[in-house]
């Protein structure tokens, strides 16, 4: 047992996964690169201390050792792993006072000057939760770190403030929206978002140069976005503060069906109890003329496709649901799936598909990248 420094904040990072597909191999290996720059930044923050990455891949954890963090590698099935115990066992064993968690792709974008803001509201409280999202945080920031031992432990990293939350009785506090604190690294859509933009870092920049990302509806699509008054479509776990960012960045007309918000943290997910109006939507027309009145109506589209996939009660693998983000229709099993993502890919606009980050954090990143451009912030 080791204790941390009660005046410094400790920083813990779970990441792990399967890659029992080519493209989740490729993804994994992305989200390594932008870890290993993440924390290089952490490391340079005077208000942290220890640094704690737990991971199945043998290979970062050296990667992590060698940056100075304190690397264990997970052995564990994933049947069996329990994030919430992990979690404890951590704050067991090491006894932080001010603990800040990040998943491995949560916040791969954030500042050191966004870091340090974070250690300082936990240095300053005595009892505080912080988190960048109140129904599904990727980063979860929370004095004293024993407030976890006083709980049941969540199933799952997304659910981590909302359980602090209601365990303890303390309202959560939200960190400022920001590019750094919105952009999730969580799928393929995300990979693609990170190349057609300047947001990466060295380590990232080298990795994303060695996949083989078709980039082609990407960049019609940003190139939609920077333009004068385009009609762009938004479909999916919608937030406030991204539309907020897009009306004063963009010269866009959006259209947005928001729905779902919270579907995985709130357990609606598990339990099959997703509902989705677009669903309902898409049932009554069919695929091709759900994909043929988008393009008839707007100039390019992102859609949250995973809302949709829990609608209609579907449990897609990691690899069908990775392939659609980036388009390989060819490659994935299940009907509806690859039936789906081959008339977005056959549309005559660039339509991405992707997850919530993609809707989150992704139109974020793309909506600043524009903005730096063109001299709209």
């Amino acid at each position: 047992m080791s204790d941390c420094r009660s005046d410094l904040v400790t920083v813990v990072i779970f990441e792990g996964g399967q890659e029992g597909s080519d493209v989740e191999r490729e993804m994994a290996a992305v989200r390594q690169a932008f870890l290993l720059d993440n924390i290089s930044k952490l490391k340079s923050s005077p208000l942290v201390g220890d640094i704690f990455l737990l991971t199945n891949y043998p290979n970062l954890a050296k990667e992590g050792d060698s940056l100075g963090v304190r690397s264990f590698v997970n052995n564990i099935s994933p049947a069996k792993f329990s994030f919430g115990r992990e979690l404890q066992k951590i704050i067991k064993e090491n006894l932080p006072q001010h603990l800040f968690y990040l998943g491995g792709g949560g916040g791969p974008l954030l500042t050191v000057a966004e870091i340090n803001d974070i250690c300082r509201r936990l240095l300053a409280a005595d009892k505080v939760i912080l988190s960048n999202n109140s129904q599904s945080a990727d980063l979860v920031a929370f004095t004293p770190a024993s407030l976890l031992l006083q709980i049941a432990p969540p199933a799952m990293d997304n659910a981590l403030a909302v359980e602090l939350q209601n365990g303890n009785g303390i309202d959560q506090e939200l960190i400022p929206p920001s590019l750094g604190t919105f952009f999730d690294l969580d799928t393929p859509a995300d990979l693609l978002v990170m190349a057609a933009t300047s947001w990466a870092g060295m380590r990232a920049r080298e990795s994303l140069a060695a996949t083989s990302l078709d980039l082609d509806d990407i960049i019609k699509a940003y190139t939609v976005l920077a333009g004068d008054y385009e009609e762009i479509l938004l479909m999916g776990r919608i937030g406030a503060p991204v539309i907020a960012r897009m009306n004063l960045n963009l010269k866009a007309r959006l259209r947005v069906f928001s729905e779902e918000r919270g579907m995985k943290a709130l357990g609606r997910l598990k339990n099959k109890e997703v509902v989705s109006f677009v669903g309902y939507f898409l049932e009554e027309v069919g695929i091709e003329k759900f994909f043929s009145y988008i393009s008839s109506t707007v100039a390019c589209a992102f859609i949250d496709s995973r809302v949709i996939f829990a609608h209609k009660k579907l449990e897609p693998t990691t690899a069908d649901r990775f392939n659609s983000d980036l388009g390989r229709w060819q490659e994935i099993k299940d009907p509806f799936v690859r039936e789906f993502t081959r008339a977005a890919v056959e549309a005559p606009i660039p339509i991405i598909l992707g997850g919530h980050s993609l809707v989150s954090g992704g139109l974020w990143a793309l909506t600043e990248d524009i903005a730096s451009v063109v001299g709209r912030q």
